[in-house]
């Protein structure tokens, strides 16, 4: 257990425990820290078995690997962040077969799949969420307590359209939907990406996140300047290039450009992001777009991983590892050699 207390909600008050600017304004040399994203427990039950979501062994097993993997690393991370979907078991009970477009579910053939009994489910509720978010935490609770656990949310952990309630739940389970935090000199934004996507149920906390990123922005500028200014958010700014068309898997045009500029005129070195379940992402004008695929459920032809990233004074570099290539032989050489850098 973390010295801070819960180490599932050390997110309050848009700050993080431990991590704070009065004790880790200064840069005090390279570190690496771990981006992970989507466990969704249950998930491969519902997408690859075609069930509704009822199991899911397998994806605890893949985080218990992960922690495994995480906990061996030396130098040890700074910290491991988890950029949204924690579950697959959506607020009220709705699974993705119930949100999606109609290309998954053409996928899936899920319209003709549906039964009473799995209609009825999502309209009253899902009996898994809980279970599946106790089991999440269970296997993350052997994390080596020096490696902090920073959560984002995501849109199975809010609601493809998220409302106060759904908003408020997250932050009782999780700690804060947004916030900032610092680590050796270098600021990070976690960003709730649903209030990009679709504010149509709560405008008043999408207004209250914009009012807040404006402001943590500005003071970007601001001297002394942070290190490097690093966002966390679940949905991509885009999946391979910033004037991409509109895709369940990014946030849309009539948000992206805004972001990308604020993103750039603030110096922000990189986005890291999740959603997609599959490795992507790209560069524009020196603002790095890393979309991660995912610990659970694969949706392409990568493996189960997570992301390296080494900062250095210079750079941010990173660099995918399946979780059996991570654990047999943790960070390649020229990463361990970046952190041995004054």
């Amino acid at each position: 257990m973390a010295e801070n207390g819960d180490i599932f909600l050390r997110a309050k008050r848009r700050t993080f425990s431990g991590l704070t600017e009065d004790v880790e304004r200064e840069w005090r040399g390279p570190f690496c820290f771990i981006q992970a994203a989507d466990p969704q427990l249950g998930l491969i039950n519902d997408w690859r078995d075609s069930g509704p979501g009822d199991v899911w062994s397998e994806e605890v097993q893949l985080i218990q690997q992960t922690v495994g993997a995480v906990n061996k690393l030396r130098p040890r991370p700074r910290f491991m962040v988890l950029c949204g979907d924690l579950v697959h078991s959506m607020p009220g009970g709705l699974a993705w077969g119930a949100c999606l477009p109609a290309l998954l579910y053409s996928l899936k053939e899920w319209a003709e799949e549906k039964t009473e009994r799995e209609r009825e489910e999502r309209k009253n509720g899902s009996p898994y969420r809980s279970g599946q978010e106790a089991d999440l935490k269970r296997a993350l609770e052997d994390t080596d307590p020096s490696i902090p656990l920073v959560f984002v949310s995501g849109n199975h952990d809010l609601g493809n359209t998220p409302t106060p309630a759904t908003v408020q739940q997250y932050c009782q389970d999780w700690g804060d939907d947004y916030f900032s935090f610092w680590v050796g000199g270098v600021l990070c934004l976690v960003l709730n990406s649903q209030l990009f996507y679709d504010a149509s149920l709560c405008p008043a906390l999408k207004e209250a996140q914009d009012v807040w990123l404006n402001q943590q922005l500005h003071n970007c500028l601001e001297e002394p300047r942070p290190k490097h200014v690093l966002v966390f958010q679940h949905i991509p700014l885009y999946l391979k290039t910033p004037d991409e068309d509109d895709d369940y898997f990014n946030l849309h045009k009539d948000v992206r450009p805004r972001l990308l500029e604020k993103f750039k005129a603030a110096g922000v070195k990189a986005v890291f992001s999740g959603h997609y379940h599959r490795n992507a992402g790209g560069a524009h004008d020196g603002l790095d777009m890393v979309v991660s695929s995912a610990i659970g459920c694969q949706l392409g032809g990568d493996a189960h991983g997570v992301r390296v990233v080494v900062v250095t004074a210079d750079a941010v570099l990173h660099r995918y590892y399946s979780l059996e290539q991570l654990a047999a032989q943790g960070m390649d050489l020229d990463l361990r050699r970046l952190l041995q850098q004054p």
